[in-house]
């Protein structure tokens, strides 16, 4: 009983997420249309229809990465909230060094390109790190903060420097063919960036479990004083871990611009680091569990618009059942029962009632 307990507990962030769908379903039924319907509308988009599932792939890419880029600096106990401005960041970066190297080999310049996306949202990431490392200033409001900054940098260089020539929208030229990174379906949208996900993930998840750096960043998490009488140097590696989150949101901000658009655009992320938010604490911060919950995210609003179409139904809906999500996840990672005091209280029995007793006494003069 306590083993399931336990795994119940642990899948709480999976619960939270069914409740959201099912409070979704009552919001459905309020707006004059068949949840059931609504539902089987979206998944069969997101999953079943081929077109359908390749636009889902185009959206959890950015997502998934996003999402990992707030794991890594959650294991030291930081919370990167700058996730979409390290991808804007990392999109102007893969831009600026794409239209440098137009004549190059893609089997080197697509590598240099996503490299160079790396160290610019680890670069935006790591001031982020350095402050909170060495002057004490909170990362959350620095990171989000900085999305701001980031996302006015890349309008004013695509209005400006960048702007693409005779372009109706502040855009940029566009990248050459041999940057562009072949597609995974074809006749879709869906690149070969969409498997870049999967393997972060994995990689992630060893390098969690299996190596010293891992080790290090989940003492410091757990406990900076332990770490720093370990020899750990923390101020250090919670750059480093900053850093490393920020270098992956660049990357998926790299591939935006290789993978999908070419060109750098003006708000050109679709929020997809603040999705990623999401999706880091739907999976409990857990990286081999982050592309699951990004491909429902990503299936959420791949589905959106075919549900629109279908039945009539707003798109505003998914946009209203995703802050669901949201405020369930972070209601369930609120709750921290243990096995041992969950299985005490389902135990537990009311206390019977005292008998009531009437003093029939008469009271005397």
């Amino acid at each position: 009983m306590s083993t399931i307990l336990d795994i119940a507990i642990r899948l709480r962030s999976l619960w939270a997420t069914l409740l959201a769908l099912l409070l979704g379903a009552v919001l459905i039924g309020l707006a004059g249309h068949d949840p059931l319907t609504a539902y089987a509308v979206l998944f069969r988009e997101g999953f079943a229809d081929y077109w359908g599932f390749a636009n889902t792939l185009v959206k959890t890419s950015p997502i998934v990465l996003a999402a990992l880029a707030v794991c890594l600096p959650y294991r030291a106990g930081l919370y990167n909230i700058g996730g979409e401005g390290q991808i804007y960041i990392g999109g102007l970066c893969a831009t600026l060094t794409g239209l440098a190297l137009s004549d190059c080999s893609p089997w080197l310049g697509i590598p240099l390109v996503l490299a160079s996306a790396v160290i610019g949202g680890a670069a935006w990431a790591a001031l982020a790190g350095a402050l909170k490392a060495y002057r004490g200033v909170n990362e959350v409001i620095v990171t989000l903060l900085l999305n701001f900054i980031a996302i006015h940098i890349v309008s004013y260089a695509v209005s400006g420097p960048l702007l693409a020539e005779g372009a109706p929208y502040p855009f940029s030229e566009q990248l050459p063919a041999n940057l562009h990174l072949p597609m995974l379906l074809p006749q879709t949208d869906a690149h070969l960036g969409a498997l870049f996900g999967l393997v972060l993930a994995a990689c992630l998840h060893v390098h969690f479990t299996r190596t010293s750096h891992g080790l290090a960043l989940d003492v410091i998490g757990r406990n900076p004083q332990a770490a720093r009488y370990a020899g750990i140097a923390v101020e250090r590696q919670i750059v480093v871990a900053m850093a490393l989150g920020g270098g992956l949101a660049g990357l998926a901000g790299g591939l935006e611009i290789v993978g999908l658009k070419y060109r750098l655009f003006h708000l050109f992320s679709a929020g997809y680091g603040f999705d990623g938010i999401v999706v880091a604490f739907m999976a409990g911060a857990q990286p081999l569990l982050v592309p699951i919950a990004g491909l429902l995210i990503a299936a959420l609003k791949a589905g959106s618009g075919s549900m629109q179409r279908a039945i009539g139904l707003d798109g505003s809906i998914v946009e209203a059942i995703l802050g669901l999500v949201v405020m369930t996840v972070a209601a369930g990672l609120a709750w921290k029962p243990s096995p041992a005091s969950l299985l005490a209280f389902l135990r537990s029995k009311p206390a019977a009632a005292e008998p009531i007793t009437l003093d029939t006494r008469k009271a005397t003069p």
